[in-house]
């Protein structure tokens, strides 16, 4: 018997991201079959933002050889004992923007982010230009990253709460919402 549910734990943070404000879209289960190796991925977008530019994918890494050692890590110990904190899955939260014609400047928008998303989401942001041909002028395709390590022993007690991250997700994708008609033009 698995030591904790996976599956349930993706149902309760889709449910979870709908409680700070998100509306889910899709959700994916990938396995794959050489390592069983997992990755269960959610397609949310916030409340204020539907029909909008803003995506947020939510993908979760679920490697076997960590839960495997969890699990080991679990029977050994006493009734009475909380687990190790010493195993997690990588939570990866990744904003996509449709091509912007006017985009932002990359450094400016990096210190920006930094105070949104604070210490409790470190942001990646990245861009790639792409000329449709040579003589186009480029278009700026925006993306957005941010890890957050999810606690196996946590999960376990009940006690891993994403409140504080969910919070700084939906304070990003408002910002983005509120500066991304001024890169669309």
């Amino acid at each position: 018997m698995a030591a904790i549910d996976v599956a349930g734990f993706v149902a309760d943070l889709k449910d979870h991201a709908v409680d700070h404000g998100f509306h889910v879209h899709d959700e994916r289960h990938f396995v794959e079959t050489y390592s069983l190796r997992q990755w269960w991925e959610v397609d949310l977008h916030p409340e204020e933002g539907c029909g909008g530019p803003i995506d947020l994918h939510l993908a979760l890494d679920v490697d076997p050889r960590v839960l495997l050692a969890f699990e080991d890590s679990v029977l050994t110990l006493p009734d009475d004992a909380d687990p190790p904190d010493e195993f997690h899955f990588p939570l990866t939260f990744t904003w996509g923007l449709p091509p912007l014609p006017s985009g932002p400047d990359l450094l400016r928008l990096a210190i920006d982010l930094a105070g949104v998303g604070g210490i409790e989401l470190p942001l990646e942001v990245s861009a790639i230009d792409s000329f449709a041909s040579a003589t186009d002028a480029p278009e700026r395709r925006l993306s957005l990253t941010a890890r957050h390590p999810v606690s196996l022993a946590k999960i376990l007690v009940g006690e891993e709460s994403l409140c504080e991250v969910f919070d700084r997700c939906l304070e990003v994708s408002n910002y983005l919402l509120q500066e991304c008609p001024e890169w669309m033009t």
